[in-house]
């Protein structure tokens, strides 16, 4: 079977005029162009270069192969060439896991001028407060509060830090009264996180230290953008990060609760797949994640799985 890589380096020979000037050209020792030159030659069982100390001639069987091609052979080094020039320039799309409040921080003026930037590239985002599955859904990219990582093939960075606060309508306060300390809240409608196994243990900060206080409520829900509308809506009390909140606390659509005490302190991480040749279009999307979410002081994440 012929070797087409022998063939392309003596179409390359042929090209640069000898040995010495295809050695220059493609970074290779003469010696070794020139066996590959042979071992063509053997596998064709003709001759197809007379070799002298000045310069390369032809034969007829290598003007006939090189005619041949030649063209051919440039043909591919251009292809290649234009897809390596591709490759340079982010494109594709990218599959974005993250929760379901994940745009009351991340704002979409941010996405707005990534995508301006890079026109080659699309973004899906899966939103949902459930962690998703990095290989049965697709993801490229997850946006988690947790740096634990099932696959040791994915890579987490951290990008922000922020805290969680107590939250609740005016209304719902002025009908069952405001808490004064961590323990009253046991006596509370509690705005809890569906899916959770058991008794809803919230871990808070009270005056003397860490506090783990069992808490009950008649309304739960699988997401942060549900809770608080339960909230708001005069359904209890809940616990979400602080920057999701901070608009209702501006509008008065609710008042923080116990303020300072719900202060433990919760992480986001971007993960990503760590394996080679990793798509540009990724990389310069976590890079600009990175970026941006570096300023944060406060971004509106906390809970155990927040982001995917």
């Amino acid at each position: 079977m012929l070797d087409l890589n022998q063939m392309a380096l003596f179409v390359q020979v042929v090209q640069a005029g000898s040995f010495a000037e295809a050695s220059r050209r493609l970074a290779m020792p003469p010696t070794t162009l020139s066996r590959q030159v042979a071992q063509l030659e053997d596998a064709l069982q003709s001759r197809l270069l007379q070799r002298t100390t000045r310069k390369l001639t032809l034969t007829d069987a290598g003007r006939t192969l090189f005619d041949q091609c030649a063209a051919q052979i440039d043909a591919l080094k251009s292809a290649a060439n234009q897809l390596a020039g591709e490759s340079q320039a982010p494109k594709g799309s990218i599959r974005v896991a993250a929760s379901a409040g994940f745009f009351e921080f991340f704002q979409m003026e941010w996405i707005a001028e990534f995508l301006a930037h890079y026109p080659g590239v699309q973004l899906e985002f899966v939103l949902a407060d459930a962690m998703a599955d990095f290989i049965g859904e697709g993801i490229d990219v997850a946006f988690r509060g947790s740096p634990d990582l099932p696959d040791s093939s994915l890579v987490a960075r951290k990008v922000a830090s922020g805290h969680l606060a107590l939250a609740a309508s005016p209304a719902y306060l002025a009908a069952r009264g405001t808490p004064h300390t961590v323990q009253d809240l046991v006596a509370h409608d509690c705005i809890r996180a569906l899916g959770q196994a058991g008794p809803t243990t919230w871990r808070l900060n009270g005056p003397d230290g860490p506090a783990h206080i069992t808490v009950s409520g008649r309304f739960s829900a699988n997401t942060g953008p549900a809770q608080k509308r339960a909230a708001i809506g005069g359904l209890g009390i809940c616990l979400l990060p602080i920057g999701s909140l901070q608009h209702s606390f501006r509008t008065g659509e609710l008042v923080e609760v116990l303020p300072g005490v719900a202060s433990g302190v919760g992480n986001l991480y971007v993960v990503y797949p760590s394996r080679r040749h990793v798509p540009r279009a990724v990389t310069a999307f976590v890079e600009m994640t990175v970026q941006r979410l570096a300023g944060l002081i406060q971004p509106p994440f906390g809970d155990a799985n927040p982001g995917a």
